[in-house]
């Protein structure tokens, strides 16, 4: 299909008055052109669902109301609001990003998308949705659903994999917005996009005799839209497994310290980790005969599968561990009531909260 004038407007029209009629507006960060709480919503729904996300934003503008709460909260408080959400790298460049609009900006987001994407965390997709949500800027965004939607509207056969298809779809994803009263269109359209890849446009079985774009689709014209988007390259996926010592003392507290930058779970508070059973039996010496296996733990990375291994042990001083194998970042002895307010990864969270007081005694 040529996006090009005609074909274009009747793309954008179709998208507008479907969302306006069928699409999401009942969302709490629909409905304002408040940048912070548009930034907000779409740094937390970047590969997250809207149900996961909701009371995570609920929370944080509770706790952050404004841009400038967030920029002079401690990075441990931000961590420990998150925890649980997953990529955590989104936390602290929120953190990161928020501290630069107060700085440089004068508490102010920029008005366009080419200077939202000069901020942290904020790649061309999500400044473009802002810029199009709070200013309607005329400008395209490209998440996963978008890709979808418009690849299979397009019939674009390129191999995402490469970078020129990749500036391909943004150029057609361009001379498809719409033209005129912008001011309301550029929100209904990208938020309308979104819609549909939500919930019409889906990866599998597409409800396409629901989609207001069926009549001007190459995909659905094909008879086979699940052959969109085209990427040949896929990362493959690693397992490792890493042994977790709980040090747990006389009050119940367990030692965490802070995870190394740059890495897995980076700034969040754990366990020492050990990359082998061996070696965390060696760390612990005689205290070896006290300690307790518990079940081990699965965990799904972003392109890992984690398999944890908790070892309890009731101790009141660390064993000596290897300098070299110490990470030099802090770390400390923390007591349940302290937990929540930790940055922590949702699994480790849930093994802690699921020790009791003296049950790092011998079974």
């Amino acid at each position: 299909m040529n996006a090009r004038g005609g074909a274009g407007e009747e793309v954008a029209g179709r998208i507008v008055r479907w969302q306006r009629a069928h699409g999401r507006n009942h969302l709490p960060w629909q409905g304002t052109r408040d940048p912070y709480r548009v930034w907000l919503s779409e740094i937390m729904l970047q590969q997250t669902q809207v149900a996961t996300v909701l009371p995570y934003y609920a929370r944080f503008l509770e706790r952050f109301p404004t841009v400038q709460a967030l920029a002079a909260a401690p990075l441990d408080e931000v961590l420990g609001l998150w925890s649980g959400l997953g990529y955590y790298s989104r936390a602290r460049n929120l953190h990161r990003c928020a501290q630069q609009v107060v700085a440089q900006h004068g508490g102010q987001f920029p008005r366009s998308a080419a200077q939202l994407q000069q901020l942290p965390g904020i790649g061309r997709s999500t400044a473009g949705a802002i810029a199009a949500f709070c200013f309607a800027e005329r400008v395209p965004i490209l998440d996963a659903n978008v890709r979808r939607v418009l690849t299979r509207v397009l019939g674009f056969r390129e191999d995402l994999a490469a970078a020129a298809a990749e500036r391909a779809l943004w150029e057609r994803a361009e001379a498809l917005l719409p033209h005129g009263e912008l001011e309301q269109a550029m929100p209904r359209y990208t938020q309308g996009l979104m819609d549909l890849g939500a919930s019409i446009c889906t990866p599998r079985r597409p409800q396409c005799l629901l989609c207001p774009l069926q009549e001007v689709c190459e995909a659905r014209r094909e008879g086979d839209p699940e052959r969109y988007p085209v990427r040949t390259r896929r990362v493959a996926r690693k397992s490792m497994q890493w042994w977790l010592l709980l040090c747990m003392d006389g009050a119940g507290r367990v030692w965490l310290e802070r995870r190394p930058a740059p890495g897995i779970w980076a700034g969040l508070y754990c366990p020492p980790v050990f990359d082998s059973r061996a070696s965390l039996l060696a760390a612990l010496g005689p205290q070896a005969l006290a300690a307790r296996e518990l079940a081990a733990v699965s965990h799904g990375l972003t392109h890992r599968d984690l398999l944890l291994h908790p070892v309890l042990v009731a101790t009141e001083e660390l064993p000596a561990r290897d300098a070299t194998a110490v990470p030099d970042t802090p770390g400390g002895w923390f007591g349940p009531q302290e937990w929540a307010a930790l940055g922590l990864p949702a699994p480790v969270r849930t093994l802690l909260n699921s020790l009791e007081p003296g049950s790092s005694t011998a079974a």
